[in-house]
């Protein structure tokens, strides 16, 4: 039996299901292994092989469940509550402060790795000042995706946790040595956010004083500021897990298990608040969960049935030796079409471990494989395949075909900016 053949297959018949929506990713990602590893003949060794796969990911589920409490934990204790209201009395009625506190507001209310919740924040504090003023929505969903993907880099935003289950390396290693490009990625994209404001300043000077904002609209987008509770003691607790992380002082599952466990006590000490507090975010964390453990199977039987290697060793043959050594380059521009056309699993868990593979076969490490893979999730925002668009469109009252026709070009652009400054950094490593 063709180990290689049935390899791409089974990617194919994983990602046809995902795309299509015959099947969850949850599901696919368990059956379709399932029932290649029975046709390849591994029918009796694939429990043990299923187990050894969700064993390999079970650290990187505890730090992404805690994590997602922790920031669940800080938000409904209203952590990011003076920030909106401080941008919106900095920001007052000039466009180009608008349109950047805007960015600056998606960048922070991203750190939770929920882009429903960040689009929610963002654009109930936003919105309503751009139709009073009149500026166009489409720059506050762009801004909003540039920075949400932006900051899906970090290891409890989902990509970068994904390319490391894939690739089964520590997402830090991923995730350390990207924050120089992630940071200047951030800022090119406050130089976007100054030159749209500026753009927008003209066009509002000749266009004349634009319609006031209806009150049941602006009543329908408001939402209540949340009680902001111990918010010196929550930053304080949030900057320190910050440099946790990135000193390395302690594996990450317990620093975020330390942190939430002091966050919820210190915030909602009463057992019922808990429950009530976090109780929204539960459908988020469940899902999450359940994709990295069925991602654990889904690469525990392609590593042990032999198909990873065998469909790397197809895949080196093709590639000229020659560009062998640049798979990290070449990845990051592959991910970019295939972030915008495909789904985070499918991509992640059903390309980047062949990339990785035939990575590792011309001596780049697969840490720079997974790193690349990241590059395109500026052009991921824009995917119809991603709920947070049409929650976006709904929410801004436009049409997802236009969200997409205004933000590709800026898209794209900040991957290649993105790639180019991981390169720079050495983040990506070029010989």
């Amino acid at each position: 039996m063709n180990l290689s053949l049935l390899g791409f297959a089974a990617l194919a018949v994983f990602m046809a299901l995902v795309l299509s929506r015959r099947l969850s990713a949850v599901a696919a990602l368990i059956l379709v292994p399932i029932v290649f590893g029975v046709i390849a003949g591994f029918g009796a060794g694939l429990g043990d092989m299923m187990i050894e796969g969700v064993v390999a990911v079970a650290p990187t589920a505890l730090m992404l469940i805690f994590a997602l409490l922790y920031f669940a934990v800080m938000i409904e204790a209203g952590l990011f509550e003076p920030l909106v209201r401080k941008i919106l009395q900095v920001t007052g009625d000039d466009p180009v402060k608008v349109v950047v506190g805007t960015a600056v507001l998606a960048m922070v209310v991203s750190l939770d790795g929920d882009g429903a919740t960040s689009a929610i924040i963002t654009i109930s504090a936003m919105y309503p000042v751009y139709r009073r003023l009149g500026l166009n929505p489409l720059v506050l969903a762009l801004l909003l995706g540039l920075s949400n993907t932006l900051m899906n880099w970090l290891p409890w935003g989902g990509p970068a946790a994904r390319a490391a289950l894939a690739l089964q390396v520590d997402v830090m290693s991923i995730v350390g040595p990207l924050l120089p490009a992630l940071g200047l990625s951030l800022l090119a994209v406050l130089g976007l956010a100054y030159g749209m404001g500026r753009m927008e300043r003209r066009r509002l000077a000749l266009a004349g004083p634009p319609e006031p904002l209806p009150e049941d609209e602006a009543e329908m987008l408001a939402t209540a500021p949340k009680e902001t509770r111990n918010l010196w003691l929550n930053l304080l607790l949030t900057v320190g897990l910050m440099g946790g992380m990135l000193s390395g002082i302690a594996p990450l599952p317990a620093l975020v298990m330390g942190a939430f466990a002091i966050a919820v006590t210190l915030n909602f000490p009463r057992l019922s608040e808990q429950k009530a507090a976090l109780a929204a975010h539960g459908e988020t964390i469940l899902m999450m969960v359940s994709l990295i453990f069925a991602a654990g199977v889904f690469t525990g039987i392609l590593n042990g049935t032999g198909m990873i290697d065998a469909m790397a060793q197809s895949l080196v043959s093709t590639v000229p030796e020659a560009l062998g050594p640049y798979m990290g380059p070449i990845t990051a521009v592959i991910s970019m079409p295939l972030l915008m056309f495909m789904s985070n699993d499918a991509f992640y868990f059903g390309v980047v471990p062949v990339l990785g593979a035939t990575g590792a076969s011309y001596g780049v490490a697969p840490e720079v494989i997974g790193r690349a893979a990241l590059m395109g999730m500026p052009l991921h925002g824009l995917s119809p395949f991603i709920a947070p668009i049409y929650l976006v469109a709904s929410l801004i009252r436009a049409d997802v075909g236009q969200l997409q026709r205004f933000g590709l070009p800026w898209a794209l652009l900040c991957s290649i900016f993105a790639t180019l400054a991981a390169i720079v950094t050495g983040a990506i490593i070029i010989p």
